[in-house]
């Protein structure tokens, strides 16, 4: 039985920049980081040779063509398992929809558990690689590349992409009061609302062109917020994080609405310096930069939005479990 826990992830600045149709002519990156909370994925034995999938329903089959969940099905494929096998997945946050990177999350842990299944040792940099290809080239996902990498190599990183196809990630040096003032002073509110972030890419990807300008702009931010954090100047964060807001809700239209406009504009009002809906928008988790001593006032300005308790995570992907008989 293998066990693997990957983490999920906050993507800060820069996201739209890490879309193949911007960065290998544009150049691209993001800063994002992931966080303690995950999706594990346990692969197992079976003592038949049939193949079953445990998700949020349940799939026996013979083949893993036959397999509905597209993400275990390309990653068998992919990895060379055939049959007699178990695979289930379990996660900290709703599955679908939150904005938390939980698609490639679970593709970049689906490889690592079944490369281990086999006694494979892989890097993160071929889980990520192997990741984008099955979401983007596979099974044409109208996605960034940012995901795949911060689940595979975890931290706070500053990710560049391209001109070109190559991928650079680099560790963000904070010290450990920087650190301590990120945890302390950010915050996730389940919006309650799940969507699925194709619907709202799809349109950001075919507005590229005519967005160069702002995603120019979004790129700068992120080196920006990478010279404060490094600079010991964290709350800074939060005042970016407003301005990225604006820009971002400039990609499609579905970024925002009225529903989530108001619970933004409810927190700034409460003390929140800065915030953002996370992922892709229309939905899933807003996230706040708020100072200690006004963030009584923003929960109560939310009251009816559960609030979602993390701190960053140092760790990518990794093998928590490993028993072969």
């Amino acid at each position: 039985m293998i066990v693997v826990q990957t983490p999920l992830r906050i993507s800060f600045f820069g996201g739209g920049t890490d879309f193949r149709e911007y960065f290998e002519t544009e150049g691209g990156c993001v800063l994002s980081t992931a966080i303690d909370k995950y999706i594990f994925v346990i692969v197992k034995a079976r003592f038949d040779e049939k193949i079953r999938v445990g998700y949020t329903k349940t799939e026996l089959v013979d083949h893993p063509q036959e397999i509905q969940h597209e993400l275990v099905r390309e990653a068998m494929c992919r990895t060379g398992i055939e049959q007699g096998i178990e695979i289930g997945t379990l996660g900290d946050i709703p599955s679908a929809g939150s904005g938390l990177g939980s698609s490639s999350t679970v593709t970049v842990g689906l490889l690592h558990a079944m490369y281990a299944y086999h006694n494979h040792l892989v890097g993160v940099e071929q889980l990520a690689q192997e990741a984008c290809h099955i979401e983007i080239d596979r099974l044409q996902k109208p996605i960034g590349m940012q995901d795949q990498y911060i689940a595979a190599y975890g931290g706070l990183r500053l990710i560049e992409f391209g001109p070109g196809p190559e991928v650079r990630v680099h560790q963000v040096k904070v010290t450990e009061e920087v650190k301590r003032a990120l945890n302390e002073n950010l915050l996730l509110f389940f919006t309650g609302v799940t969507r699925q972030s194709s619907s709202v890419l799809a349109e950001q990807r075919t507005n590229i062109n005519k967005r160069l300008e702002t995603l120019r702009a979004m790129k700068a931010q992120v080196l920006e917020a990478h010279r404060c954090l490094e600079d010991g100047n964290v709350e800074a964060i939060g005042e970016l994080l407003d301005q990225a807001w604006h820009l971002k809700k400039q990609l499609a239209s579905r970024i925002s609405n009225n529903d989530l406009d108001d619970m933004y504009q409810a927190a700034r009002a409460a003390g929140a310096i800065g915030g953002k809906i996370s992922g892709a928008g229309g939905g899933g988790f807003l996230l706040l930069y708020c100072p200690h001593q006004y963030q009584n006032k923003v929960r109560q300005a939310l009251h009816g939005l559960q609030e979602l308790s993390f701190r960053l995570e140092n760790d990518g992907t990794k093998v928590i479990f490993n028993y072969n008989r």
